[in-house]
């Protein structure tokens, strides 16, 4: 698995002929552009060689939306791509926020390449913000486990996708970076539905031990703990944290690989993030799971985050736990199989001493750190 920095541009844009345009965003979206249709900013620091031209870019349908902007499917020469096209903002305070976001995550997206990560292609600037991704054409996670219910991932499978997971982020982490906004919407199944990649490094933000970052960043049901507070921060504010906000969000996506429902059922947005932050809550998990399996996911989401362990750790465990397990009786390659997914696999027994021996030092090393920290 290679986690590098990407900085080619595979000379793309000596491949494509000058005759394609840009349309403009479809649906007649209203523009918050200057008249002359700049949006350049002393805040925006892109490297030139990682701009597309806008000429050679077609938009054409919507296939998603958040809080910063939409996505479209669209064509770069010859290439499908999914074409991001943020929020230019209403005032100058917010366009020139925007735009700073738009270049550090543009930033950030082109100097890690992963196999699990979607794969950048380039930004523009000018006449509105955008960032061209490969297009994954299949869906998304959440859209994938809700098309199941109330059928549950065959193991295997699962652990093969926190596999994918895990290791998106190790990258990440490797170079310094913190997702923030880790969760099934934000992760993609390739067409063949054999993987899963990592993309959306909106609210992505560079480690620093000594930098405060923004506080109430992500998504509430997936959130770590310590994004909160006692006295609610105002949007803005600023307030330690590390990496291994991260690792409590996996936790939450690994539970959800395992039962196939919405962490925090029934509970509010606001409700979740109380009862997690401030109860110590953490969604249930079924009696029947793997012993070992619900050590990895306590682990991760564990209050102290010191207590947390990294996605190295987590790919090692998940290697140990899948190495466990029976060969699938059926390829859960093929994504039309009937048996890629079950109502329950969870009674299998561990039987493996040396197995057993990694994960009781994995239990020691924990609890060394609990009482190291306790004191």
């Amino acid at each position: 698995m290679s986690c590098s920095y990407n900085n080619s541009r595979e000379g793309r844009e000596s491949e494509f002929e000058q005759h394609s345009v840009l349309r403009k965003s479809v649906d007649s979206e209203p523009k918050s552009v200057s008249q002359n249709g700049s949006i350049s900013s002393p805040q925006l620091s892109i490297d030139d060689n990682l701009l597309v031209d806008p000429k050679l870019l077609l938009i054409r349908s919507k296939i998603g939306e958040g809080a910063h902007g939409r996505v479209y499917e669209g064509r770069y020469g010859d290439q499908i791509v999914a074409v991001k096209v943020l929020n230019p903002g209403s005032t100058p305070e917010e366009k020139a926020a925007l735009e700073s976001r738009f270049a550090r995550e543009v930033n950030m997206m082109s100097r890690v390449k992963h196999e699990n990560l979607v794969k950048f292609i380039g930004a523009c600037k000018d006449p509105l913000m955008v960032i061209v991704t490969e297009l994954l054409p299949g869906m998304s996670l959440r859209k994938y486990l809700v098309g199941i219910r109330p059928k549950l991932l065959d193991l295997h499978v699962a652990i093969k996708f926190a596999l994918d997971i895990a290791r998106a982020m190790e990258c990440l982490h490797a170079h310094g970076i913190i997702h923030r906004d880790l969760k099934p919407d934000n992760l993609l199944l390739t067409a063949n539905q054999r993987s899963v990649k990592l993309a959306d490094f909106g609210l992505a933000r560079e480690e620093s031990v000594t930098e405060m970052m923004t506080a109430e960043t992500g998504t509430y049901r997936w959130m770590a703990p310590e994004l909160y507070s006692t006295v609610t921060l105002r949007q803005g504010e600023k307030k330690h944290y590390n990496n291994k906000v991260d690792v409590y969000s996996f936790g939450i996506v690994l539970w959800e690989l395992l039962t196939n429902r919405m962490p925090f059922e029934g509970m509010s947005n606001l409700q979740a993030a109380y009862a997690a932050a401030f109860k110590q809550e953490r969604p249930s998990l079924p009696e029947d799971v793997f012993p070992d399996l619900a050590f990895i996911v306590q682990s991760c989401w564990v209050e102290d985050p010191n207590m947390r362990p990294s996605f190295s750790q987590v790919i090692r465990m998940l290697n140990t736990f899948l190495f466990t397990l029976p060969p699938p009786s059926h390829s859960i390659s093929d994504p039309d199989s009937n048996n890629s997914a079950t109502t329950s696999n969870r009674t299998l027994t561990l039987s493996s001493a040396p197995v057993k021996g990694k994960f009781s030092f994995l239990r020691q090393l924990f609890a060394a750190r609990r009482t190291r920290h306790s004191q």
